[in-house]
């Protein structure tokens, strides 16, 4: 199987004056323009397998006889399992054939959320819902792979697409999923999407070019190789703890929503009613193109710090929101497009400050994980004991810490390097 041209659309077969290559061009051409929105079908599948079970929590606690605020720590066993995941595999992408890894990651995912909608407890489901999350480090597997295929003055760019996917997926998990579990129950969620995972996995592992592993040695030397990488990269250093700090105010205020929105002391919404709200922050998730090309033209550290000043306004409209919904709209829109600008800058800077990418990669989206699932256990603790406005000071805290952490340890480059 050949390699598909350079994810820019353009073919890299023979120019359009050459006649015995002419037949040869239109498949090369649409394979070409396939290979990046396969690639972002996949992400935004996969990445929604994280959040699957947080719009789920009503109908999953009243299955087993629970409340929701007592089964909500299953979306930080989630994180923490997507963060387990990135750390042990995603290096891996530097070391073993990619194509075989996300085959073999896709059908471990799938099977998990098979076993998890024939659980019949918590912790069972826990379980589960912990291996599925870790095998779904499919996306983070793909995107070093399009940074590297991108041309240097479109890398924001193609980094982008594939983040729109990822975030996209992580929003329409809170829409379909809601939807689809008030019409046919949790359990019946969670079986549709292992069959999407495992047909757009293997659809994007036999797309994926032959490639021979950049690095050798053992086969988890990219683990034990993540701290001197970072130590040596003070903007990998400055992008994992500001996206860590932006994730976990979103992750606070995200899988903590569902229970605003549902419970009597909140607004009283059903499931699905409730799961329509994700439509604000699909609306937000257009931001990533727009924030690509900013990348590419005034570089990543101004693109984070706009996000972060859009953020630290949210805070205070989803404390607002608590009580008035036109300020929940409009700090979800707001909070989106933060989070998804920020994310495409600093995985940009990420990829392109190293030599292994893969690496950098995974401690770049490690630590902003690790980040959103310390904050999510936070969050629902203080919900239980102060309500939404001990959600909304989480959040507040997280930012205060990711920004705060950072300044003082001097400004990124104006650009990504390579970008």
């Amino acid at each position: 199987m050949s390699s598909p041209a350079p994810a820019t659309g353009v073919p890299a077969a023979a120019t359009a004056t050459d006649r015995h290559t002419r037949p040869v061009r239109p498949a090369r051409s649409f394979r070409s323009r396939l290979f990046l929105p396969l690639i972002a079908v996949c992400t935004a599948v996969t990445a929604a397998n994280i959040y699957l079970a947080a719009p789920l929590l009503p109908l999953i606690a009243r299955d087993f006889g629970s409340t929701p605020s007592a089964v909500a720590w299953l979306a930080s066993v989630a994180q923490f399992g997507y963060a387990a995941g990135l750390l042990f595999f995603a290096p891996l992408g530097d070391r073993v054939n990619r194509r075989r890894l996300v085959a073999v990651l896709t059908l471990a995912a799938a099977a998990a959320l098979v076993a998890g909608a024939a659980t019949g407890g918590t912790y069972a489901l826990a379980g589960a819902v912990l291996v599925a999350s870790a095998a779904t480090v499919v996306p983070q597997l793909l995107v070093p792979l399009v940074a590297e295929r991108a041309p240097a003055h479109q890398r924001g760019r193609h980094v982008a697409a594939v983040i729109a996917g990822l975030f996209t997926g992580i929003v329409a998990a809170r829409v379909l999923g809601a939807l689809a579990g008030q019409a046919f129950g949790w359990r019946w969620v969670f079986l549709g999407a292992a069959g999407l995972t495992a047909l757009l996995g293997l659809a994007t592992s036999a797309a994926l070019p032959r490639e021979t592993p950049r690095l050798g040695g053992p086969l988890f030397a990219g683990l034990t190789a993540l701290p001197g990488v970072v130590r040596r990269s003070p903007e990998l250093w400055r992008a994992c703890v500001r996206q860590a700090g932006m994730y976990g105010a979103w992750s606070a205020m995200w899988t903590t929503l569902a229970l605003l929105l549902t419970e009597e002391d909140g607004y009283g919404m059903t499931t699905a009613a409730a799961g329509l709200f994700g439509l604000f922050g699909l609306a937000a998730s257009v931001t990533a193109p727009l924030a690509g090309g900013l990348v590419d033209r005034f570089g990543a550290a101004k693109v984070v710090r706009t996000a972060y000043a859009g953020a630290a306004v949210s805070v205070p409209l989803f404390w607002l929101g608590g009580h008035v919904m036109a300020a929940l709209c409009a700090a979800a829109v707001l909070v989106h497009a933060a989070l998804v600008a920020s994310h495409v800058a600093n995985q940009t800077l990420a990829l392109t400050t190293t030599s292994a990418p893969a690496t950098a990669n995974t401690a770049y989206v490690v630590a902003g994980f690790a980040g959103g699932a310390v904050a999510s256990a936070v969050a629902g603790t203080a919900f239980t004991h102060w309500g939404w406005g001990g959600v909304c000071a989480v959040a507040g805290a997280w930012l205060a810490l990711g920004w705060g952490s950072t300044a003082v340890r001097g400004r990124a480059p104006r650009r990504a390097t390579g970008a």
